[in-house]
C-alpha cells in the first residue's frame, strides 16, 4: 500500500486484516443486474505504525457509497431502544430542554431526533443519502441533505444554529477525510456544547474476531486511545465514555471544547485508556496477530458448512447486513451453501447480496420453507433475531453465530 494514514500522514506499511476482493458491502443488486459486471476492490485493512489507526484505502467516493442508501435505523427494535434510552439519559444528564439545539450528524431516517422532537427538543439532522433523509422529513424532522464537514459546518453556523447538544453515532468510522470531520464539529459545537459518537471499539474488534465489521464503507476502526489524539489536535477534549453492547461492543465518547473546563475529565477515560494499553494496543504485534484468527474462523465455518451440506441439510440466512456481505464474500459462501437469506427491511426484499447473489426475501419464506438452519448474520442481533424467530424450534430448526466462532444455538 503506498497510501499514508488519514489522521497523522504517516506511510502506511502494516497488514492488520486482508480480507482479499470484496464489493462495497451496501450495493445490492437488482433483479435485472444479475447478468451485469460487478466491481470488486481490496478490502484490505492495515494500521499506523504512529498513531494505530486501523484503516481503509478510499476505492469509491463517500458520494457513491452514500448517494442512495439501502441502510435505514428504524428496522430494528433494539436499536431504535437504544436511541430513546439515549435520548432520555443526555437530557437528563445535561438539561437538554426546548431552549437547547441538538444537530445529529448522518441522522439517517431520523429514528433518533424523533425522539428529542418528541420532547420538545429543536432538532436538526445532517443526511448524506437522499432517499433516506426524505423519509425523515416525511415524519417532520429538518434534514439537510449534505456531508458533513467544515464546508457544511460553516454553513449551519452561518444560518444561525450552533450544537448544545452535536451526535454522531456509527458515522465516524465512515468519513474518509477524518481531520475535516472533527475540525467541523468543533466550529458547529456551542461555547459550552457536547459531543457524542458513538463507534465499534477496535479492542472489541480484535477481542471478539469481528472482522466482518471490516468493510469498504468503514474507512478507519478506532480504540478510545487513538480517538483522543484525533479530537485533540482540533481543540476538543473526551471527558468521558461508557461501553456499550451495540454492534458487538462499541463506544460512547464525550467531548467538549478544550478550553471549556466546566466538565472534567472523568475517570473512565484513563481507565480504559490504561486497559487499551494492557491489551497491547500500542504494540504492533498485537495488530500483526490479528491476521491468522480471521484465517482460522474461515476455515471452522467453511468445515460447518460443508459437513451440514453433505448431511443433506437446508441452510438459510437471516438478515442481509453489510457485516454479512463481508463475511460471505471473505469466505466465499454462496447458494451453493445458503439458499437464500431474509430481511424485515423492504427496501432490501427482492434484491440480491452483493459479491455472492444470495437472493433476499421476507422472513415469511423461513416459515414456509422450514429450514435446518438459520445463520445470523447480523450476529449483534442474535437475541433481538432468536426471539423473533423462535418457531423454527417447533420443526428442530436451529440458530448459528458465526463471530467469534461458530455457535449452534439450539
Amino acid at each position: 500500500m503506498n497510501s499514508v494514514c488519514r489522521f497523522c500522514g504517516m506511510p502506511l506499511r502494516e497488514s492488520f486484516a486482508d480480507l482479499g476482493m470484496s464489493p462495497v458491502a451496501n450495493s445490492y443488486l437488482r433483479p435485472d443486474r444479475l447478468h451485469a459486471m460487478e466491481p470488486f476492490y481490496p478490502l484490505h485493512a492495515y494500521v499506523c505504525g504512529k498513531c494505530f489507526l486501523v484503516q481503509l484505502e478510499e476505492f469509491q467516493s463517500p458520494e457513491e457509497i452514500f448517494g442512495d442508501y439501502a441502510y435505514f435505523s428504524s428496522y430494528s427494535e433494539s436499536w431504535l431502544q437504544h436511541a430513546r434510552d439515549y435520548v432520555l439519559d443526555t437530557m437528563k444528564r445535561f438539561g437538554i430542554n426546548h431552549s437547547s439545539q441538538v444537530i445529529e450528524i448522518a441522522s439517517n431516517d431520523g429514528y433518533l431526533l424523533r425522539n428529542f422532537k418528541e420532547a420538545g427538543v429543536p432538532v436538526l439532522g445532517i443526511e448524506p443519502a437522499a432517499n433516506v433523509a426524505e423519509v425523515a422529513r416525511q415524519s417532520g424532522i429538518p434534514t439537510v441533505v449534505r456531508f458533513f464537514g467544515v464546508q457544511t459546518a460553516k454553513e449551519v453556523v452561518g444560518n444561525g444554529t450552533r450544537a448544545d447538544v452535536l451526535i454522531g453515532n456509527n458515522v465516524l468510522a465512515h468519513v474518509p477525510d477524518l481531520n475535516d470531520f472533527v475540525a467541523g464539529m468543533k466550529i458547529v459545537l456551542a461555547p459550552s456544547g457536547i459531543i457524542n459518537m458513538e463507534f465499534p471499539h477496535l479492542m472489541r474488534l480484535i477481542e471478539d474476531n469481528q472482522f466482518d465489521t471490516i468493510y469498504h464503507e468503514h474507512f478507519s476502526y478506532f480504540s478510545l486511545t487513538t480517538v483522543t489524539q484525533v479530537f485533540a489536535r482540533h481543540g476538543l477534549t473526551i471527558f468521558d465514555v461508557k461501553e456499550l453492547p451495540t454492534h458487538g461492543g462499541s463506544l460512547r465518547i464525550y467531548a467538549r471544547h478544550r478550553e471549556d473546563d466546566g466538565k472534567a475529565i472523568m475517570g473512565a477515560v484513563e481507565e480504559l485508556i490504561t486497559r487499551e494499553r494492557e491489551f497491547g494496543l500500542a504494540s504492533m504485534e498485537t495488530y500483526t496477530a490479528f491476521s491468522e484468527q480471521v484465517r482460522e474462523t474461515k476455515r471452522k465455518l467453511l468445515e460447518f458448512l460443508i459437513r451440514e451440506k453433505r448431511a443433506g441439510k437446508s441452510i438459510v440466512g437471516y438478515g442481509a447486513p453489510a457485516k454479512g456481505n463481508t463475511l460471505l464474500n471473505y469466505c466465499g459462501i454462496r447458494t451453493d451453501f445458503i439458499d437464500y437469506t431474509v430481511d424485515l427491511s423492504p427496501h432490501k426484499q427482492g434484491l440480491y447480496l452483493p459479491g455472492t447473489r444470495i437472493p433476499i426475501y421476507g422472513p415469511d419464506r423461513i416459515r414456509e420453507a422450514k429450514p435446518d438452519y438459520v445463520l445470523i448474520l447480523p450476529w449483534n442481533l442474535k437475541k433481538e433475531i432468536m426471539g423473533q424467530m423462535s418457531y423454527i424450534r417447533q420443526w428442530g430448526g436451529k440458530f448459528i453465530t458465526p463471530i467469534p466462532e461458530v455457535m449452534i444455538h439450539e
